[in-house]
This record gives C-alpha cells, structure tokens and sequence, in this order.
C-alpha cells in the first residue's frame, strides 16, 4: 500500500467514530470525488482499504488524497445530507442521485381548448399540473393514448379555435379536418366540430382521472376490447390493450408520486446516536428543517412558534419545482415506504401543535 493511503488508513483507524456521518474524498487539488454514508462512518472508510486491485473502492483510492467526514445524528439524516451533497457537487465517482432525471409533469394548459402535454419543468402560469413521474417517454406515450381515447387535441398552441357555439355562422372557411379529426379521435375544435361545453367535459374526465377520482377513460378501452374480441377482431383488440396498459401504468403511478408531494407533510422525531434527539420538518415531502427536540419549557415554546410559522406560511406548489426537489420527495417517500412504523410515528403538523402547545 502507498504511503500515502496508509497514512490516510491510520488517521481514519484512529479518529473516525462508528457513528452515522457522510463522508467525502477529495483529489490532489481538493476536488471531491465522491460523497458516501454510513450509519458506521469508521467501519465502512476502513473497507475501502481492504478492496482487491481492479474495485471501484480500489480505483477511487488510487485516486483519493484526502478524507473528511462530518456526523449526523442518524441514517436518515445521513440520507438528506448525502443526496444534497451529490447534487451540490456531482462527484465524478457517485453513480446514484448524481445524474438528475428529466422528470416530467402532465401539463393540463389554460387555453380556450386545453391540450394535455408532457413537460420537464413547473411553471406558474396557470395551468394545471400533475407528477412528477420519472420517465418524460412514457408520459408522452400515455397522454398520446388519453388524448386519443377522449378526443382531445394535441395540435401546435397555435392552431386557431372555432368553437361549434361560438362560430361565425355565415363563415365556411374552417381549416380543413386534421388526420385525427378524420379518423375520430378528434373532436376538432379548431373546425366548430364541438361547442366549448361539450369539449371541457372531455377535459374534465381527464382532470378527474389524474386526480384518482375516475377510472372512465379505462373502462370505455376495456369495454370495446371486449367487443373487439367478440367479433374476433383481435387486431384492433390488441391495440386497445396495448393503450390500456400504457394508461393504466400512468393511473397508477400517479397515486403514489402525488401521495409523496401532497401528503407527507409532518413534524417527525427520531432519535440519533448518544440520545440526540432530532426533529425533521418535512412539507410536501421535503425536510425544510432539522431542529434538537426540545427540552425545557423555552425550547418548547420555540419549536411550537418554528412549527406554526412552517406550515402555515403559503407554500407554491409545484411551481418551479427543481429536479434535485423531486428527487428529495421521492428519497423521503420511499424512506416511509419501506418504514410503516416509522410512518406511523411522525404527526401531521396540527396534531403536533395540538400535543405540544399544551405544554
């Protein structure tokens, strides 16, 4: 072993503790090359060293000039702190967290005749906004098949609209009907085909969909598969089932991805090492706070004003929501997910209030 790394063996054997921390190693011009965790900083920097020539753990000392590591009370502490480093430096050694997905939002847009459309980003202009998922493929692919099976458009923002009900009556020069129009699957408002109501139910059913209040669109692909099979036409039955697996797959991703962001909102205590208890303040699936559990009476006092400020003050939404945001949510969920008892644990933040304002 170099002299280099058996000098960084020993200062690791001698002053890192097992306890949970985030470590990081750093190149000869102090560049950091990776950024890890360990709820046993000591033991698991010290395996580095026992690494068999042709490793990732080898070929990242070969590189490595220096350790540092700093504790955190507990794992899932050293969770949130890991991702946020990753992101903050984008390690050339860290594979997970550090390449930020594209992640795509279902757009509903605030035009005349919305569109239904996949998109990367969140912004306030008043359209409607669901997600995140994680593939933008096959968002698109599932809102193809949505608007097709409600006859919604999905021609360029551009394409002038001539509602049936509020068309010139002595006008005939309408554009003439796209291949979908022709087809069915559109209800060609951009030709006075629809009035305005009409096309805003269509809207509405996909609205409700997304919000996991209707399985409509669904049921209407299941009920003409089966009229397909019927009459043996297994040709335009597999297409059906190709269309229903590819919206049923977008049904019920967006439960659990909504659920992270609208539901986990809570004040959660877990204890750490030495009897450091922690308080996470976590809105929309996000910790926005780490505070010591208090105490004294004054403590508490703080913390119940800290906690009401939190979550009482206006939160955004989605908009302008940042890739490395959504993978904190989904890191936070999936924490719970595989926890229930830990998710059993954590309050809702009026019944925190309700428990500790008491005092």
């Amino acid at each position: 072993m170099p002299a280099r790394l058996s000098t960084l063996r020993a200062r690791v054997s001698v002053q890192a503790e097992n306890r949970p921390g985030v470590y990081r190693m750093l190149d000869r011009d102090g560049a950091v090359l990776y950024v890890g965790k360990s709820v046993h900083v000591r033991a698991r920097l010290l395996s580095y060293f026992r690494a068999a020539r042709g490793e990732k753990s080898a070929e990242l000392l070969a590189d490595t000039h220096e350790i540092l590591w700093d504790y955190v009370p507990n794992e899932f502490s050293a969770l949130i702190r890991e991702l946020r480093l990753i992101h903050a430096w984008r390690p050339h050694y860290n594979v997970e967290h550090n390449h930020l997905r594209p992640y795509a939002f279902i757009k509903v847009t605030p035009e005349p005749a919305p569109r239904l459309i996949p998109v990367t980003r969140v912004a306030e202009d008043g359209a409607l906004y669901y997600g995140p998922f994680p593939s933008i493929l096959r968002v698109t692919e599932a809102l193809r098949e949505l608007s097709r099976e409600l006859g919604l458009r999905d021609c360029p923002g551009s394409t002038p609209v001539h509602f049936a009900d509020q068309a010139d009556l002595f006008r005939h020069d309408y554009p003439p009907l796209c291949m979908r129009a022709e087809l069915g699957t559109c209800v060609a408002p951009c030709a006075a085909r629809c009035t305005r109501t009409a096309y805003m139910e269509r809207v509405a059913v996909a609205i409700h969909f997304f919000a996991g209040a209707s399985e409509s669109p669904l049921d209407g692909i299941r009920r003409r598969m089966a009229a397909a099979a019927l009459r043996l036409d297994f040709e335009y039955a597999a297409l059906l089932r190709d269309r229903l697996d590819r919206l049923s797959r977008l049904h019920s991703d967006l439960p659990a991805l909504r659920g992270a962001a609208e539901s986990l909102s809570c004040v959660y205590a877990l204890r750490g090492f030495g009897g450091n208890y922690r308080l996470y303040l976590i809105r929309r699936g996000r910790v926005r706070e780490e505070i010591p559990a208090p105490r004294s009476l004054q403590e508490r006092r703080s913390a119940v004003e800290r906690v009401r400020e939190l979550y009482e003050s206006p939160e955004p939404g989605l908009a302008g929501i940042r890739p490395e945001e959504v993978a904190e949510i989904l890191l936070v969920a999936r924490w719970f997910r595989r926890r229930p008892r830990e998710r059993r644990r954590a309050l809702n933040p009026e019944e925190w209030l309700a428990r500790w304002s008491a005092y």
